[in-house]
């Protein structure tokens, strides 16, 4: 159906996203620390996790070589926030080697979505910095997911729509709580976990015509090439439809 259809159609743009984003931060710590993994541990960890999430190898390799080029570009992380329709808040955030470039680019796909750009820290409030992490299961599963999940020091388990299950824990526990589960044999979806901003409550759009607004924002921003992930208070999240 076309739905299924534009469900694998974002699920493959956000798979595209994460790989790029990854790159960048191997590329990143490959020009701060050299392109050693053995001699640079920054670098040895951001390859780990690509690998953990199964980015192509000549993705990593070339990024490994971009950050040993001396004429290669800095990246930068920025962060911008902006308001949709119907009390919707959206913040995008990504690594880019020119800031007024990607200002310019969200402030842009913004308006023309049909919402407004927002001053720094206005929308950010709204969103806790979690550890996510996905694992797939069916509700039978639950009990056990959840048994784990807690045992490792999680602070939360919620299942997902569509499936599966959302594993939280505080920023500073991700790692351990990944590698507990890990070692315990769940399944863990490598490629959608990370340190994510969730939204403290969600806005359930009163008009059908706020849900296509704001649908139209997130798509836009996250055809930005700096943009590697936009999060929104919008109900349901646009990567559930």
């Amino acid at each position: 159906s076309a739905k299924i259809a534009g469900k694998k159609g974002k699920t493959d743009a956000k798979k595209a996203k994460m790989y790029g984003h990854m790159g960048k931060l191997i590329a990143v710590a490959s020009r701060a620390g050299g392109p050693d993994p053995v001699a640079n541990h920054a670098l040895a960890d951001a390859i780990k996790a690509a690998q953990r999430a199964s980015v192509p190898k000549e993705i990593i390799d070339r990024n490994v070589k971009k950050g040993g080029d001396k004429d290669a570009v800095d990246f930068q992380e920025v962060t911008f926030e902006a308001y949709g329709a119907g009390g919707v808040g959206f913040v995008a955030v990504g690594l880019t080697d020119n800031t007024n470039r990607t200002s310019a680019e969200v402030k842009s796909a913004v308006t023309k979505g049909g919402g407004k750009n927002a001053e720094s820290g206005s929308v950010l409030f709204s969103f806790s910095k979690k550890g996510v992490l996905r694992v797939p299961g069916g509700p039978t599963e639950e009990e056990a997911v959840m048994e784990a999940a807690l045992e490792a020091g999680a602070e939360d388990v919620e299942p997902e729509s569509g499936a599966g299950y959302r594993v939280l824990t505080a920023i500073e526990d991700w790692g351990a709580v990944r590698d507990a589960l890990a070692a315990g044999d769940v399944e863990i979806d490598h490629a959608a976990s990370g340190i994510e901003l969730l939204p403290q409550q969600t806005v359930a759009p009163a008009d059908p015509d706020d849900a296509a607004v704001n649908e139209a924002i997130y798509d836009r921003l996250m055809q930005i090439d700096d943009i590697d992930s936009v999060y929104s208070t919008m109900e349901p999240e646009p990567a559930d439809t």
